[in-house]
């Protein structure tokens, strides 16, 4: 699940201030300074508007896979996550924090809630606070990772503020799992695998990627984004399979990287002039300093995506959509961009659909076909919209517990008095979510 935040766009159209694809990208939420919608992307040619949401002033918004329970955090109130059940537009439960919210990020599991310098790990059942790491390294900008794989529920998130240190934390059974040395500079992006048994990150400079074993921590691939300009790195994703990587940044190139041994076998038997020059650089570098050795056997990018934008911070992420490889990129722009990836030849993917997020005009509700298409009201995702945050109880804001600083707010009734576990699981998708009784 990657995430972007693009506050500096809120004052565009529609005001853009975040996009993340949810843990499978079959969906893309967004959220505005109007509010926040979620939409289907399963499809090339449609973009279906599965729900929207009033609450102005978005800036993080997470969907559990296509379920109906959505995080949602505001600017008006950034200390303070809402859970709710958008589907029947209730809420399900409200946490505040000591401070301002960075990031959420959630698996069938765990939700895990990231502030500057502690993490909060709450078990999704029925959402109790079961840890909090305190004290941890400055994070300004909430930079972590949870794995989708509910098993091993992975936590990395950075060990240090100076250097690219990497802690991979077990969300499920509450202790640490290793130290990863992934970078001499601080760290900008992680991501797992869908398995959660590798791990990408990038430093600030943003000139090489790395991919790392988990829980072993031993590096996997290395490879070179660039070499002329260090960039900003603002999203790394795997394919399902893990077999492609693909990296975005304030540039307006996407790099997509394979992972694939070598193999030196292959190579003498079907030896060709790139395996020759391949052998060649490889002697060499065994003869020059180190750091032109690394450079050497860094792989470079398999395919590439140049984008009409540049600047603007995206989101990017590797789909099979239509039974074929796809590159999602959701711009700060207002668009989500689809282009075809070929698995086999890479090379420059080409783009074959381009949505619009939002209108211009907010109240106008339809857009140019050519653009989104949106779903009709009386499917059932888009008829009913979550409830408005309100003005938290004195009980939920004054004072914090000892518990690292979260208060549990007032539970909806609706909820709290339920005979049964509150179902959030519309398509046969995990959890439910219960809120046990008083």
């Amino acid at each position: 699940m990657e995430t972007v935040e693009a506050a500096e766009a809120a004052g565009g159209p529609g005001g853009l201030i975040c996009a993340s694809f949810n843990q499978d990208t079959t969906s893309l939420a967004v959220g505005t300074k109007n509010g926040y919608r979620l939409f289907s992307v399963t499809s090339v040619d449609r973009l279906d508007r599965v729900h929207e949401s009033k609450n102005p002033d978005v800036y993080i918004v997470e969907r559990l896979f296509s379920s109906s329970l959505v995080v949602v955090v505001s600017l008006s109130m950034p200390r303070r996550m809402n859970v709710y059940h958008f589907k029947k537009g209730t809420e399900i439960c409200n946490y505040s924090y000591s401070n301002n919210i960075l990031a959420v990020r959630l698996n069938r599991q765990r939700l895990i809630v990231c502030l500057e310098e502690s993490i909060y790990i709450h078990n999704i059942k029925d959402m109790k606070l079961l840890k909090t790491l305190l004290n941890t390294p400055i994070n300004p900008t909430g930079l972590c990772a949870l794995s989708i794989n509910h098993s091993n529920s992975y936590l990395a998130y950075p060990g240090s503020s100076a250097i690219g240190e990497i802690i991979v934390y077990d969300a499920n059974n509450l202790s640490t799992v290793t130290m990863i040395p992934a970078h001499d500079s601080p760290l900008a992006a992680i991501t797992f695998s869908s398995s959660g048994t590798k791990l990408s990150s990038a430093s600030e400079r943003g000139t090489v990627i790395r991919v790392f074993s988990v829980p072993e921590g031993l590096k996997l691939f290395e490879f070179r984004r660039g070499m002329k300009r260090y960039v900003s790195i603002s999203s790394l994703s795997f394919s399902t399979d893990a077999q492609f990587l693909c990296a975005s940044s304030n540039t307006e190139t996407v790099h997509i990287f394979k992972l694939e041994q070598h193999s030196h076998s292959r190579d003498e038997e079907s030896p060709t002039w790139s395996a020759y020059v391949g052998k060649v650089f490889s002697a060499a570098s065994n003869y020059l300093p180190a750091q032109v050795s690394d450079m050497m056997n860094q792989d470079r990018a398999f395919a590439t995506v140049r984008l009409n934008v540049f600047g603007q911070k995206n989101v990017c992420a590797l789909s099979t959509i239509q039974k074929l490889p796809r590159l999602l990129v959701a711009s700060a722009d207002g668009h989500l961009y689809i282009y075809n990836v070929d698995p086999q030849d890479g090379g420059e993917c080409v783009l074959v659909k381009k949505h619009r997020l939002f209108s211009s005009d907010e109240d106008e509700e339809e857009a140019s076909e050519s653009e989104v298409t949106a779903a009709p009201v009386s499917q059932s995702y888009a008829a009913t919209v979550a409830m408005p945050t309100t003005v938290p109880s004195s009980s939920a804001v004054t004072g914090y517990s000892e518990d690292g600083g979260v208060k549990k707010g007032e539970v909806i009734p609706e909820h709290e008095f339920a005979a049964s576990p509150v179902c959030l699981d519309d398509e046969n998708e995990f959890p439910p979510v219960s809120i046990p009784n008083n």
